[in-house]
């Protein structure tokens, strides 16, 4: 009679492998759903770049939603008469020591100081909110104190080169063209009428506003970044390219105080004053901003890159709130809410606004 073998005994090692093996495989967390760490979403085959950082927030949706309901809220309760009078009119008259719509620009000199004067209050102006849609961009320096102030500085010296060369360019038309030019346009048209002033501010801002939703877009992964090959060759593309829209402000700008030294250089026809006064008008655009930056950059700074990099996905989402925020207003408040204000269609607006 023959016994059969006795049945294998199984190595202790391999047994205690396979337990291990388990009980990682138990552990290992499920990735259904969430491809990042932090729950943000990448975009297939779209690589980083300025306007997209390769981080999609998981919510982009209620994102977007947030940064157009904001630019929405502003048209609402916005009102130039304040903005521009009191508010910017004030703080020009106080920077100049005198009334500034008042005085007449006696001079070079003085329409400099008035340029720069008027640029630093025209910050708090309509057209120029968008300006601040800049911050998200800049959100999230480095950690230590000089890394954070060198990388802000850096950027907004770039915008202002931006800024300068078309501002400046457009003064140098100004001087050229003079009285001629539609913003020259000083009449006022019956009811439901629209100077020409009025019309190019309208087709300027609808077309700053339509790029900078376009940004906000390209940040949330929605569409592609416009200059992600062009930043690829020139990596200062994108800080110029705002710059360059900040002085495109100006050519649609119907601020009253810059609607005078509009006058003050189309008469004057020289090419050299109207390029130096835009373009100081301009940098005075960028002053509150950068001392903004400069101020959040030391106090906040610290606690801001830690929060920034522990989810990239936030600061995807900030810049994008922030240009749809900034575009939407745009859009809305001079190409919509113009026709509101002469009662050609409805559209919600605060008490105090008219």
């Amino acid at each position: 009679m023959t016994l059969a073998p006795p049945a294998p005994v199984p190595c202790p090692r391999t047994v205690e492998t396979r337990i291990a093996m388990s009980q990682t495989q138990h552990r290992r967390p499920s990735t259904a759903g969430t491809d990042h760490p932090d729950g943000a979403r990448p975009a297939p085959g779209r690589s980083p770049s300025f306007f997209f950082n390769g981080h999609v927030p998981r919510r982009r949706g209620l994102v977007a939603a947030v940064g157009a309901l904001f630019g929405f809220a502003l048209t609402v309760i916005w009102s130039h008469q304040f903005v521009d009078r009191t508010v910017a009119g004030n703080v020009a008259g106080f920077l100049l020591g005198h009334d500034a719509e008042a005085t007449p620009i006696g001079g070079v000199l003085a329409g400099a100081a008035f340029a720069l004067a008027t640029g630093v209050a025209g910050t708090f102006t309509a057209c120029n909110i968008a300006v601040f849609s800049a911050l998200g961009p800049l959100a999230g320096q480095p950690a230590t104190r000089r890394g954070r102030m060198a990388a802000t500085l850096r950027p907004l010296a770039l915008m202002a080169v931006g800024a300068v060369a078309v501002s400046a360019g457009y003064g140098v038309v100004v001087a050229l063209v003079g009285t001629g030019m539609p913003q020259f346009d000083e009449s006022v048209p019956g009811a439901g009428g629209f100077s020409g002033r009025l019309i190019q501010a309208m087709v300027v801002y609808g077309v700053l506003g339509a790029v900078l939703i376009w940004f906000g877009l390209a940040a949330l992964g929605v569409v592609r970044d416009p200059v992600a090959r062009l930043t690829e060759r020139l990596p200062a593309a994108p800080m110029l390219l705002m710059g360059a829209l900040i002085g495109a402000f100006l050519i649609g700008r119907p601020f009253p105080l810059f609607r005078k030294l509009f006058r003050d250089a189309a008469e004057s026809g020289n090419v050299l004053y109207g390029a130096a006064a835009f373009g100081l008008q301009a940098l005075g655009n960028l002053v509150v901003m950068g001392v903004v930056l400069l101020l959040v950059a030391g106090l906040l700074g610290e606690r801001l890159h830690r929060w920034f990099a522990a989810r990239p996905s936030r600061s995807a989402a900030v810049m994008a709130a922030s240009m749809l925020a900034a575009g939407v207003f745009m859009v809305l408040y001079w190409d919509v809410r113009i026709f509101a204000m002469r009662d050609m269609i409805w559209y919600p607006l605060a008490p105090w606004v008219r």
